[in-house]
């Protein structure tokens, strides 16, 4: 029995240090600004086969640099088929970053990455084939945030999103 209570220890350790790691927060893509991505795009519906866009694209020329908009580890780089090219990092407060539609990923699973670290290049992969280049860029908890769940159409989804626009704009100013 002791054995247990020193791993759900350990596992409660580890948990609350991810949460009280401080979440510094940057603009991902190199060069944009608050006229880079529309503010009342998070949530949007109807959004072609996703239904809903949980996220923000951030409207740049192809091949722009792609930061890491937090501090975190690579989990996830390689190909979706609505993301295309794709990087997931785990951030501080246990939080899913995803940066989908690059040109090309620039850094590879395992990899510890920073405000500095260069992820990637903006694209128009996967379903953003034919349409001006972007990212999209999207922020998801795996722990249920209850509270932001509503009626509307996948609204049960939103404990599990965060809206990067806030954050982006907190970011430039």
């Amino acid at each position: 029995m002791r054995k247990w209570n020193k791993v759900l220890l350990v596992v409660c350790s580890l948990l609350l240090a991810g949460f009280l790691i401080p979440e510094s927060f940057r603009m991902p893509v190199s060069g944009a600004d608050r006229n880079s991505y529309a503010q009342n795009s998070f949530w949007f519906y109807p959004w072609g086969s996703s239904i809903t866009h949980k996220g923000v694209d951030i409207f740049a020329k192809k091949g722009k640099t792609v930061r890491a908009a937090t501090p975190g580890i690579v989990v996830y780089t390689g190909e979706l088929s609505k993301g295309g090219k794709v990087v997931l990092i785990l951030g501080p407060k246990w939080r899913f970053h995803y940066y989908a539609h690059l040109d090309a990923i620039e850094t590879s699973t395992g990899s510890y990455v920073n405000h500095q670290s260069k992820i990637g290049t903006v694209g128009t992969t996967g379903n953003a084939q034919g349409k001006p280049a972007h990212l999209h860029y999207s922020i998801k908890t795996w722990i249920p945030y209850f509270w932001k769940a509503d009626k509307s159409r996948q609204g049960w989804k939103k404990m599990f999103y965060l809206n990067p626009v806030e954050y982006l704009n907190a970011a430039v100013g």
